[in-house]
C-alpha cells in the first residue's frame, strides 16, 4: 500500500525549528522572521512561475509557515520564562495551578507541573506567569486544576526543559480545590487507587497505572521490572491506552448497528472523557492526539493517509507547545506511531514468509515500535531492553482487559459492590502483566547497558535498520522469478548463476552487521557471566561499582561480602554483581535513603542477609526498609559504636551519634563504617557527610592511617580538610557519574587530596575499580586504562 508522505517534511521542519528555539531561545525571533520572510518570497516567486513548480514550492511555504509559528510561540513565552528563571537558587514562595498528575521520583518525592500565577520571596509573592516543576513529600489535594501555594528552594533548569524552575517544596498548601469535572475525576482516581491496593500483589499497585495512568502505588520492584522488560509504556497513558479506549467504544457502537460516522463521534467523546479522567496534562493530550491520528486514518477507511494525519498532529502540538520537541516522551510517541503506520505492515509481510499471517502481525507491531524507539531511548537512557518484543507479545492480550475493566471499576466508584467486582476482575490481567514483567526482566541478558548519547544512538540505529532490512526483505523465499529465467540471464552475462546472487546487497550487509553485533554481544555476555571469574582479579577486597551518580561499594573477606549502598539503578548494580560473580550479600549497609544510595535495592531481592541502616526520615524511607525485610533481609538500625565481623574482617560504625538532634536523618546522618583486617585494606566509608558532621566525627573518634577512603558525597566541595589530613589515605575512591549536573568531583576536593599525596580513582573515568592486598602491597585494578 502506498503511503502519503507529503506532509512529513512539515512535521520534521517544525520539530527542527522547535529544537533550535528551545535550546537557544535567542534565535526564536530571528527564525520567526526568517521563516516568514522566506515563505513570502517563495510565494511571490511562485505567483510568477508556471504551475509545474507549484507542488514543491507550496510544500516549502507550508514548512516555513509552520516553522515561523513554532518560533513565534517560543518568542512570546520567553519573556515570562526568563523572569521566572531569575529566581534560581533562592528560597521562594510560588502560587499556581497544578497542570499535571503526580509521579513518584527516585528521591521519594511526588513531582508535578504548576502553571504560575505568582512567585517571590516567602510572604511576598508577586505576579508571574510560567511553568515550574515542584517536588513535595506529601501532596494531599495537589491534583490537576487545584491552586496551590508552596515554599521551597528553587533551582534553574537547563535550556530545553519545559519548566523554568524546579522547586523543592518544604511547605505546601492547597489554596483552592480542583474545580468541576477535574475534582470529580480526582476523587474517582483516588477511590480506585485505594480499592486496587487492597488487592494482593503482584498486580494490585500496577492496576491503577494500567487503567488510569496513576503510578503512585506501583512498587519499586515492579516499576524496575516494567522498565527492564519494555512494558513501562502500559502505565504511562500512552497512545496504546488511548487506542484501546477508542477501539473498544468503536467496536461496541458497531455491534449495536451504529453507522461509521456515529462510531467515530462516540469514540472521540469517549477519548475526551478518558483524557479528563486521567488528567489532561500535556503528555496525555499528546498521547491522545497521536492515538487519534492513527485510529482516525483506519476508521475513516484511509489507512494510507495515516502518515499525513500524524504529521499534522505533530506540527499542531509543536506550534502549541514547542518544548515538547525536547522531551523523550513526545519523541517516543511520534516515532512509535509513525512506526506502526509505516514500518509494521512491511515487517508483517516479511515475517509472514516464515510464520502464519496473524502471528506475523502480532510480532510486527511491538517489533516496529521497538526498532523505531530504540535509537531515541539510547539518546536519553543507558538501558536497552532485549526482551521487549517477547514481553509485549505475552502482555498484549491482557493489557486491553486491564485497561477497559479497570476504567469501568474506576467509573463505578459510587457503587462500591460493582466497583469491587470490576476491580477484582481487572486484577487478574494486571497480575499477569506484572508476572510477565518479572519473569522476562529476570532472563539472562534482558537488558544491555550503553552510555546515553549520540554515539550509542548511532550504533542502535545501525542495528535497528539491519533488523528491519532483514525482516522486511528476508525469508526463505526468493523473488518470484523463475529459476530458468535466472539461469538464462546469467549465461547471457557470461557468468554462472547461484542462488546467493538473488539476495540484495543491502540484506547481505544487514545480515553481516547482525552477525557481528551478535558475536560481540555473546562474547560480552560470556565475560560478564560464566567467564567473569576468569577475567576478574582474584585478590580484590574492595570494589567500587560504576553505577553512575551514586554509591555502590563492595567489601569482601573470606568469601563473605558486604555492600555499602546500592546506587540509583538496579540494572547497573546487577551488572556489577554479575561481573564479580556475586549472588549473595551477607551485609548490606544503607548509609541513608537518598535515591542515589538506595535506588538499586530492587536488584537485591532475596539476596541479602543483614541490613544495617541509619535513621529513616519519613514514611518513604520506612517503606524502603519494609521492602527489603519482605525480601528476606534482617533489619538492624545502627549508630556509632556498633560493630561486627565480615568473614575475617571487622567492621565498626563511627557515625551517626545516638539520638543526635544536631544532625537529622539525611546526608549528615549517613552511616560511616570502617573495615579492617581479613585481607581487607583498612578502609573508611564516609557516605554523604558534609563538612560540619565531618568535624563532629573527627572530634568524637580518633581517625588515623587508612589505606582507602571513600570520599564523602561524590567529591563535593563541602569537605573538612582536617579530617582527610588526619586520615592520610593512600587511595581515595570517588563514586560519581560522568558529566553529572552537580560538577562532582569538585576541583577543591581533588586539590585537597592531591596535596596529601593521595591517589584518586573515579568511577566516571576509571570505571569499576578493584582494590586488594597482594604480597603486603596495595593493588588497584580499573576497567579503564589510565591515559
Amino acid at each position: 500500500m502506498t503511503r502519503d508522505l507529503r506532509l512529513l517534511p512539515v512535521a520534521v521542519g517544525a520539530w527542527g525549528v522547535a529544537l533550535i528555539c528551545v535550546f537557544v531561545p535567542g534565535t526564536a525571533g530571528w527564525l520567526a522572521g526568517g521563516c516568514l520572510a522566506s515563505a513570502v518570497i517563495i510565494g511571490a516567486v511562485l505567483a510568477l512561475r508556471r504551475p509545474a513548480a507549484a507542488t514543491w514550492s507550496g510544500l516549502m511555504i507550508v514548512v516555513l509557515a509552520a516553522g515561523a509559528a513554532v518560533a513565534f510561540t517560543v518568542l512570546v513565552q520567553s519573556a515570562d520564562r526568563d523572569a521566572v528563571r531569575e529566581w534560581d537558587g533562592r528560597v521562594v514562595e510560588a502560587v499556581g495551578q497544578v497542570s499535571s498528575s503526580a509521579s513518584v521520583g527516585r528521591d521519594g518525592r511526588l513531582w508535578m507541573d504548576v502553571q504560575l500565577s505568582g512567585i517571590g520571596a516567602p510572604g511576598a509573592a508577586g505576579l508571574a506567569s510560567g511553568p515550574v516543576r515542584i517536588g513535595i513529600a506529601e501532596a494531599e489535594g495537589f491534583v490537576l486544576g487545584a491552586v496551590v501555594r508552596v515554599t521551597g528552594e528553587s533551582v534553574g533548569t537547563d535550556p530545553g526543559e519545559r519548566a523554568g524552575l524546579v522547586v523543592f517544596v518544604t511547605v505546601g498548601t492547597v489554596e483552592r480545590a480542583a474545580p468541576g469535572v477535574f475534582g470529580i475525576a480526582a476523587d474517582l482516581r483516588r477511590s480506585f487507587v485505594e480499592r486496587a491496593t487492597r488487592l494482593p500483589e503482584p498486580g494490585a499497585g500496577l492496576l491503577p497505572g494500567l487503567a488510569v495512568g496513576d503510578t503512585t502505588a506501583v512498587p519499586a520492584a515492579v516499576d524496575a521490572d516494567m522498565r527492564t522488560s519494555g512494558l513501562s509504556h502500559l502505565t504511562a497513558v500512552s497512545g496504546a491506552n488511548c487506542a484501546i479506549v477508542v477501539a473498544a467504544v468503536f467496536g461496541i457502537v458497531a455491534l449495536c448497528g451504529g453507522a461509521r460516522a456515529l462510531r467515530v463521534v462516540f469514540a472521540v467523546v469517549a477519548l475526551a472523557a478518558f483524557v479528563v479522567l486521567v488528567t489532561p496534562e500535556p503528555s496525555v493530550i499528546r498521547a491522545a492526539t497521536m492515538a487519534a491520528a492513527g485510529m482516525l486514518s483506519i476508521l475513516v477507511g484511509r489507512p494510507s493517509a495515516g502518515a499525513g494525519i500524524l504529521a499534522v498532529c505533530v506540527t499542531a502540538l509543536l506550534i502549541v507547545d514547542p518544548w515538547l520537541a525536547s522531551t523523550p516522551g513526545f519523541a517516543l510517541s511520534a516515532v512509535a506511531s509513525g512506526a506502526l503506520i509505516l514500518l509494521a505492515p512491511a515487517l508483517a509481510d516479511g515475517i509472514a514468509r516464515w510464520l502464519p499471517r496473524p502471528l506475523a502481525l502480532a510480532i510486527a507491531v511491538p517489533l516496529a515500535a521497538q526498532l523505531a524507539c530504540a535509537p531515541v531511548i539510547a539518546l536519553f537512557a543507558e538501558q536497552q531492553s532485549l526482551v521487549s518484543v517477547v514481553a509485549n507479545l505475552l502482555a498484549e492480550p491482557a493489557a486491553p482487559l486491564a485497561t477497559v475493566i479497570g476504567l469501568l471499576a474506576c467509573l463505578a466508584a459510587p457503587v462500591p459492590v460493582v466497583a469491587d467486582l470490576l476491580a477484582a476482575s481487572a486484577w487478574l490481567p494486571s497480575a499477569w502483566i506484572a508476572t510477565v514483567a518479572r519473569v522476562t526482566a529476570g532472563l539472562p541478558g534482558a537488558q544491555v547497558l550503553l552510555p546515553a548519547g549520540l554515539g550509542s544512538a548511532a550504533v542502535v540505529t545501525l542495528v535497528s535498520v539491519a533488523i528491519a532490512v532483514v525482516c522486511c526483505r528476508g525469508g526463505p523465499r526468493v523473488r518470484e522469478v523463475a529459476r530458468t529465467d535466472l539461469v538464462t540471464a546469467s549465461v547471457r552475462a557470461g557468468r554462472a548463476w547461484t542462488p546467493g546472487a538473488v539476495l540484495p546487497a543491502a540484506r547481505r550487509v544487514a545480515a553481516g552487521v547482525l552477525i557481528v553485533v551478535a558475536s560481540v554481544g555473546a562474547s560480552r555476555a560470556l565475560i560478564d557471566g560464566p567467564l567473569a571469574s576468569l577475567v576478574t582479579p582474584h585478590g580484590w577486597a574492595i570494589a567500587a561499582c560504576d553505577v553512575g551518580q551514586g554509591d555502590a561499594v563492595l567489601v569482601r573477606s573470606q568469601d563473605a561480602v558486604a555492600l555499602i549502598d546500592t546506587g540509583p539503578d538496579p540494572t547497573a548494580l546487577d551488572a556489577c554483581l554479575r561481573s564479580l560473580s556475586i549472588d549473595h550479600i551477607d551485609l548490606l549497609v544503607l548509609t541513608h535513603f537518598d535515591a542515589d544510595h538506595i535506588g538499586g535495592a530492587t536488584a537485591l531481592e532475596g539476596k541479602v542477609g543483614t541490613v544495617l541502616h541509619g535513621p529513616p526520615a519519613d514514611a518513604a524511607d520506612a517503606r524502603a526498609l519494609d521492602g527489603l525485610a519482605r525480601a528476606g533481609g534482617a533489619l538492624r538500625p545502627v549508630d556509632a559504636g556498633d560493630r561486627g565481623a565480615l568473614g575475617g574482617a571487622a567492621w565498626r560504625v563511627l557515625w551517626p551519634l545516638p539520638h543526635s538532634a544536631a544532625f537529622p536523618p539525611g546526608n549528615d546522618a549517613s552511616v560511616v563504617t570502617e573495615f579492617v583486617g581479613g585481607g581487607v585494606p583498612r578502609a573508611l566509608f564516609l557516605g554523604d557527610l558534609s563538612a560540619a558532621p565531618q568535624r563532629a566525627l573527627l572530634r568524637s573518634t580518633p581517625l588515623t592511617g587508612y589505606d582507602v577512603v571513600k570520599v564523602a558525597h561524590h567529591g563535593s566541595a563541602d569537605q573538612e580538610p582536617a579530617l582527610y589530613d588526619a586520615v592520610q589515605p593512600r587511595v581515595a575512591l570517588i563514586t560519581v557519574g560522568a558529566d553529572n549536573d552537580y560538577g562532582h568531583p569538585r576541583r577543591e576536593t581533588l586539590d585537597l587530596l592531591s596535596a596529601l599525596g593521595t591517589q584518586v580513582y573515579r568511577t566516571d573515568r576509571d570505571g569499576r575499580t578493584l582494590l586488594g592486598i597482594e604480597d603486603d602491597v596495595l593493588r588497584v585494578w580499573t576497567d579503564v586504562a589510565p591515559p
